[in-house]
Parts: C-alpha cells; sequence; structure tokens
C-alpha cells in the first residue's frame, strides 16, 4: 500500500477541514474513501507490475515523487503562495519526507516478492504502531484496553509472517519497515501540524525526497522497455495524487473518526486486483492475520471515539484525563 503522498498530509486521517460531527457518515464520503482505496491499491499494483519487469523500486518510487511533486506544483503555485514557502522547522520537514519516501520505497521493495494482500495486511498494524507511539513521542498516552488492542494486531502481524516457521522472508521485512515509516511520518505529521502551514507540509514532502534522492537515479535507473511500461510508470503519481484528491474530499464530507474504518475496505481492492494482474489469492495465515489486525484497529477507533465523547461530556480538566485512562 503506498503510504502517503506528497497531495495530503496524511492519506489515512489527515482532514483540511473535516465537519465535528462523528455520527453523520454520508454516503458521498465513504464512496470517495472507497475510490481513493482503489487508486492506491492501482498505485502498488502498478508498482508491483514494473519491479516483475525488472525497474528498480528505489527508482520507481523517485518517479512517482517526481510525477506527484509536479501535480503539486501546478497545483499550489508555490510561486504565488507564501504559505507552501513558509517553514518553521527545516530540519523536521526534511525528516518527515524521508519517513514518507522510506515508507514508499520500502513498499515498493517488498511488493517484488510478496502479494499485494500481504503487503497491505501488514500495513493495517499502522494505526496501533501510532497508538503506541503517541505517547513517548506526543504525550498521547493510550490506556490499558487500547494497549491490549496493539498486542492483538502484533499477534496478527505474527500469523501473517510467521517467524520461525520458514515463512518470514525479506519482503515481509520491508513490508514492517513500510509500515514503520509510515507510522514515524504520521507522528511527525501530527506533531508539525501546529507549525508548519499545511501547504509547506504537502509540497516539501515532495520536493526534499526528489531532491535528496535525485544522486541515486543513476544507480537504480533503468529505461522501461515500450509504451506500456512508460505509461504505468508515469501513472503512479497520478494514482497517487488522484487519491489523495479523494481523501480530501471525502474528509470535506464526514469527521475523520467517522471514516476511520473505511480504509479497511482497501483489502477488497488489494485482494482483486492481485487476482486479476497476477493470479494471487491470499492463503489462510493471511486471511487470518488480516482479520485479527482489522479487528485489533477497528476496536483502537471504536475507543479513540467513546474517549473523545467522554471526555467532551466531563466538565473538568482531571476528570478527562482520568477517563483517558480507561
Amino acid at each position: 500500500m503506498t503510504q502517503t503522498g506528497p497531495i495530503c498530509c496524511n492519506r489515512r486521517s489527515h482532514a483540511l477541514s473535516s465537519p465535528t460531527s462523528d455520527t453523520a457518515t454520508p454516503s458521498s464520503a465513504i464512496l470517495l474513501v472507497f475510490g481513493s482505496g482503489l487508486m492506491f491499491s492501482c498505485l502498488d499494483t502498478s508498482a508491483k507490475y514494473l519491479g516483475s519487469v525488472g525497474l528498480e523500486p528505489p527508482f520507481v518510487a523517485w518517479t512517482r515523487f517526481a510525477v506527484h511533486l509536479v501535480l503539486a506544483f501546478l497545483i499550489l503555485q508555490p510561486w504565488r503562495n507564501r504559505g507552501v514557502r513558509a517553514i518553521a522547522s527545516p530540519p523536521r520537514q526534511v525528516l518527515r519526507a524521508l519517513f514518507l519516501f522510506g515508507s514508499t520505497a520500502f513498499n515498493f521493495l517488498a511488493l517484488k516478492t510478496l502479494q499485494l494482500a500481504d503487503t497491505v495486511s501488514i500495513f493495517f498494524f499502522a494505526p496501533m504502531v501510532i497508538t503506541a507511539l503517541a505517547g513517548p513521542l506526543l504525550g498521547e498516552w493510550a490506556g490499558w484496553r487500547r494497549w491490549i488492542a496493539v498486542l492483538v494486531g502484533l499477534v496478527g502481524v505474527l500469523v501473517i509472517t510467521r517467524p520461525g516457521y520458514g515463512t518470514f522472508e525479506t519482503g515481509h521485512l520491508y513490508a514492517l519497515c513500510a509500515m514503520m515509516s509510515y507510522s514515524l511520518y504520521v507522528i511527525m505529521t501530527r506533531a508539525m501540524s501546529t507549525t508548519e502551514t499545511a501547504e509547506s507540509l504537502i509540497f516539501y514532502s515532495a520536493l526534499i525526497p526528489v531532491i535528496l534522492m535525485a544522486p541515486t537515479v543513476p544507480f537504480y535507473g533503468s529505461v522501461p522497455e515500450g509504451a506500456l511500461q512508460w505509461g504505468v510508470l508515469f501513472s503512479l503519481g497520478i494514482f497517487g495524487g488522484f487519491g489523495h484528491w479523494l481523501l480530501i474530499q471525502a474528509y470535506r464530507r464526514a469527521s475523520a473518526s467517522a471514516l476511520a474504518p473505511y480504509p479497511y475496505l482497501q483489502m477488497v481492492w488489494m485482494v482483486t486486483l492481485g487476482y486479476l494482474v497476477f493470479g494471487d489469492l491470499p492463503d489462510r495465515w493471511t486471511v487470518g492475520g488480516a482479520l485479527i489486525i482489522v479487528t485489533s484497529g477497528l476496536y483502537i477507533v471504536h475507543r479513540e471515539r467513546r474517549l473523545r465523547l467522554k471526555a467532551n461530556s466531563v466538565p473538568n480538566t482531571e476528570t478527562s484525563t482520568m477517563a483517558k485512562k480507561l
């Protein structure tokens, strides 16, 4: 699952402007999220195809960001928009952008050997990792129920990878690195959202990887053969950009918490495209592990929504803090 992208600060949950209601979820918003999942699935399917014909994943990832940068440049117009040029902390911008690029590059490396369903199942563990890291890094500590959900999600990852049984391979390691990189990217996005403009977070997450990774292109770059490979290569940025645009439109119609469960529907697209394009079907271990991870993630979504409603209903800060520890 490609992991986000420069057109939106956080592909899964960052909203430019979202309604505050947690209950109303328009069907149009759900369809937009489902459509974005199709775009991201097409992105991963295209990357897997390019890897299968011999193009190196780091070069494919760099091209994906280069095309995306062109789109961001045309849309945001940094020569006119001062918000694009405003940077409070250049080092943090660089680190955040590298986490995003690492997430994409590691995912493309994983797709060389793993099925689409395997990589997306492991990637679904990211919300649990974010929940765990938000405490020490952001001071957003989770209660014991959510920690249990995190541990249950970890069990799901172990079911898929099955280390020690001869099934854990380099692709699983790359998928785990992609998931960790994306989790750190989201953590940094949360931390920087109060000091950096949305425009700068969008633009520099595309620009920085393109510049910093450009020297590696001669080593990893390979010329695609034929119009089909060229078309698929340049489609990566389009799939990513359009997917993020659909997400932005969805979050303008419903709150992030209301839409949080629906990105898991991307599994439908990943399994379908994996079968249609590559003839792959997930085995029972992948299906079982994915169900465990998704169930754990949905519980965390449910629990955080309940805590938010409870915190809004209590009159004092001390009681609200105690409620979050439950």
